[in-house]
């Protein structure tokens, strides 16, 4: 079944350009996939279910059409090509709806880190079935006393006969009540240091022993989740990974989700927006509509912003071929994770600066949009472990600092003072 399910994608032909690749993608977007409506881009609520039904349906639609999971190896459902087919299917494809809200963290990051760490039938099952548009991927990370110490989890999975069972809660789940799985992050070992007793499974989430709630962020979204696990019992077939190595597949993982954040994956499909509420600013079409398309003050705040954002884009690149040929270590992903949350948030200050009293006053006017985005800018800082965790790495791993003292490294997880919850 899983060989048949990898191999159902429409074959790209043997030995196919670049260019010819482009050229046939260019062609079967315009008959089979629906155009975007400058003036009524698709609805992108990461809260709501519509838009992730789209997503599934498009998706499957890419597969059918030979288009899905380009980078993605062959045996696994992808087309096995290298990124500069990724590239030529961007470039064309950048006028049409596509299921880009499945690019993170299903794709990019998920996918990707069982590509790196997971069994053959995990790679067979979960990345064909995401490819298909069958399967929605998430992240089981955060607790709510975990902080950025990712290490410190206190979700437990204690094995019971045959079987491990997980207990304990996660949160900041991105859109896990849309999914199918999840990449939970557990202790398995209380009597070794902290990074040695942590176990990566994968959790199907609807069994039994999962209680799931939705969290209301400030700006009204609710795309963010938090899971109870009482009693949740799953099999060795779980594991991703080796038992008591989750630490290894988590930090690929998060190497993989510092590189989707900034812009850096060869596995995310489409570019541009998600939809109305992702838009870039449009500087041009901002000043006319308050007024300041004559004001060199307002045109100089502009140009800046449009700077950082064409030197972001040319960043993504110099890195990623930097990781690729070897001449930069896989930790300065990081790089492009601070540089991305920098400039989104000054694109989102520069905004609503410009935007004045229309960008926080809602009279009907669509500048109010960034005025709510302006509450969660500080979201680009937090995604892949937060900024300043981003700056250690850097320090640490790219530039050869050494590391920080800490109180808690070799002392066994049990005698690690820490909050009671």
């Amino acid at each position: 079944m899983t060989e048949t399910a990898s191999q159902d994608q429409a074959a790209p032909a043997a030995g196919e350009s670049v260019e010819d690749f482009k050229a046939r993608a260019k062609a079967w977007l315009a008959e089979n996939m629906p155009r975007i409506d400058p003036a009524n881009p698709p609805d992108s609520d990461r809260g709501e279910e519509a838009p992730w039904l789209r997503a599934r349906e498009l998706q499957k639609k890419l597969h059918a059409g030979g288009f899905a999971g380009i980078c993605f190896p062959r045996e696994y459902g992808g087309l096995g090509y290298p990124i500069a087919y990724q590239r030529a299917f961007d470039a064309v494809s950048k006028d049409y709806e596509l299921p880009i809200i499945l690019n993170t963290p299903t794709f990019t990051i998920c996918a990707a880190t069982i590509l790196d760490t997971g069994t053959e039938e995990q790679k067979s099952e979960h990345i064909a079935a995401a490819i298909r548009g069958d399967e929605i991927l998430v992240q089981l990370l955060s607790e709510p006393s975990g902080g950025s110490d990712l290490a410190g989890v206190i979700t437990r999975a204690d094995r019971k006969g045959d079987t491990w069972v997980i207990n304990g809660a996660k949160t900041w789940s991105t859109s896990a009540f849309a999914a199918d799985y999840g990449l939970l992050l557990a202790r398995t070992d209380w009597n070794v240091p902290k990074h040695e007793g942590l176990t990566m499974f994968m959790v199907p989430l609807d069994a039994p022993g999962i209680t799931m709630r939705r969290i209301k962020q400030v700006d009204g979204g609710d795309e963010f989740c938090e899971e109870f696990f009482d009693n949740l019992e799953l099999g060795d077939d779980a594991v991703v990974g080796e038992v008591n190595e989750g630490w290894e597949v988590a930090s690929r993982q998060l190497y993989h989700e510092r590189r989707a954040v900034g812009g850096g994956s060869e596995f995310a499909s489409g570019i541009g927006p998600e939809g109305v509420t992702d838009q870039p600013v449009d500087y041009r079409a901002l000043l006319a509509e308050t007024g300041q398309a004559d004001s060199e003050r307002a045109r100089e705040m502009a140009g800046r912003a449009l700077v950082r954002r064409a030197v972001q884009e040319q960043l993504i690149d110099h890195v990623y071929h930097g990781v690729l040929d070897g001449s930069l270590p896989p930790a300065a992903g990081s790089i492009i994770r601070i540089t991305h949350a920098e400039s989104i948030q000054f694109e989102i200050d520069t905004a609503v600066a410009l935007s004045g009293a229309a960008g926080v006053v809602d009279a009907g006017d669509r500048l109010i949009r960034y005025g709510d985005r302006y509450l969660s800018r500080q979201t680009a800082s937090l995604g892949g472990g937060t900024t300043e965790i981003a700056r250690n790495i850097i320090g640490e791993r790219v530039l050869g600092f050494p590391r920080e003292q800490a109180a808690d490294r070799g002392v066994p997880f049990k005698d690690v003072k820490r909050n009671k919850v």
